[in-house]
């Protein structure tokens, strides 16, 4: 995520209001919140230099995740080199982390059996690698048979197990280190075509397998509806089964679209309180405002009103904002941020002609103004000076002397000492 936004950006930020309206969190919940993301999310630098030198300290980027999803086109395939290039820029000005949309899909890579397409993963690691772009690979299995290919359906069940081994090894020994997570069996609350052809342990075995591909592989559980409550139960009761198999779970996936316009504040934190029990890190993998359960999805055709796109705005820093506030969560990914790849166009932050919508001014504002570090001052007398700082990268500067700095979450504090 780049420090400075776009002059035109800064601009338009400046002038921006966003009214208030009936649907924010109420004044109680706000204070609540402030103080769970100044607990949870800041640590303490401390630069040490010569009494009275001058100090600047800014941030460079968040640890928290503040990603979204690559969709194919933009890399290999049919998208323009304008908007390829419009694409990358936009998202390296918004976003700190990835995902694969559609690259990583096993219906994806492997329509026809035997012709596995690579291209475009190379292509999008190629990319994030050079800009410094942690990236999570999504998915290695989908269960939900209607997205099973034909061909793996008509295997054996010998066949087929030895057909999901060869495509995990595969996939994580090609990529060994490289994705910094996987979705492991996508979706599984909602169908898992494996599991009722190969038994209860066969999520034991892909994970297995994709440790032998690389050991040191992570793997994510992903489902919807958790978030709204409607599979919370169910998932529970999932993750403790896995766990107790002994499957080697090293974080949970929760898709953020299944609400509608708007969404419940108060259903959301308890799932996510639900949720850290397990003790594992939480993400929100797939976001988007206004969801699946919106009138935009049933209509694709439908337009927002002015007033429709402030109220998106509100809901989206609100959403935000409770996600952010938990300690449990790790960081938040959209499926979409431009109405030109975005599969619910209205919930962009960019217009198709990449004008900003009221909710890219409000997100602006929440990331990169109010939860951003940019100090300066001078050490006291006894050649300290000590910011308060969200966890994340930052150039401290002391007398014209630079150096880059790490303030981690798992630290809490970093000291930095200039001769």
């Amino acid at each position: 995520m780049k420090c400075l936004l776009k002059k035109r950006i800064t601009a338009v930020l400046m002038i921006a209001v966003i009214p208030l309206l009936q649907y924010s969190v109420c004044t109680a919940q706000k204070s609540e919140i402030n103080q769970s993301i100044t607990s949870t999310r800041k640590g303490e630098l401390t630069i040490k230099a010569k009494r009275g030198a001058q100090v600047t300290v800014e941030q460079l980027s968040h640890e928290f995740w503040f990603g979204c999803a690559l969709p194919d086109h933009m890399f290999v395939g049919s998208a323009s080199e304008s908007d390829k290039k419009q694409f990358k820029e936009k998202f390296l000005e918004n976003f700190n982390s990835a995902v694969t949309e559609n690259a990583v899909k096993w219906g994806n890579m492997e329509r026809q059996k035997g012709n596995v397409k690579y291209s475009v993963i190379d292509a999008m690691l190629a990319w994030t690698e050079a800009n410094h772009i942690p990236i999570r690979a999504h998915n290695l299995f989908w269960g939900i048979p209607e997205f099973v290919q034909l061909w793996v359906k008509e295997l054996s069940n010998e066949e087929l197990e030895q057909t999901l081994k060869n495509r995990t090894e595969t996939v994580t020994a090609r990529y060994k280190g490289r994705f910094q997570e996987y979705d492991l069996n996508n979706e599984m609350v909602h169908g898992n075509y494996y599991e009722d052809r190969l038994g209860p342990d066969i999520t034991k075995k892909m994970a297995q397998w994709a440790r032998t591909g690389d050991p040191e592989v992570k793997l994510f559980l992903n489902d919807y509806d958790i978030l709204t409550g409607v599979k919370l139960p169910e998932y529970l009761a999932q993750i403790r089964k896995l766990l107790k198999q002994g499957v080697p779970i090293a974080g949970i996936g929760v898709q953020g679209h299944l609400h509608a316009e708007t969404f419940d504040r108060v259903q959301l934190k308890n799932a996510l309180d639900s949720l850290a029990q397990f003790h594992l890190p939480i993400r929100v993998t797939e976001f988007n405002m206004p969801g699946q359960r919106s009138k935009y999805y049933k209509d694709r055709n439908l337009v927002m009103t002015p007033e429709e796109e402030e109220l998106k705005a509100i809901e989206l820093v609100d959403y935000y904002k409770i996600c952010f506030a938990h300690p449990a969560v790790e960081g938040i990914l959209m499926w979409g941020f431009w109405e030109g790849a975005n599969w619910i166009r209205p919930s962009s932050l960019y217009k198709k002609d990449w004008t900003l919508t009221p909710a890219a001014i409000a997100y602006h504002n929440l990331i990169f103004k109010e939860w951003w570090t940019s100090e300066n001052g001078r050490t006291n007398r006894d050649g300290e000076f000590t910011v308060p700082a969200f966890f994340g990268k930052y150039k401290v500067t002391v007398n014209g002397k630079t150096k880059n700095i790490d303030l981690t979450k798992a630290a809490g504090k970093v000291v930095v000492a200039f001769k």
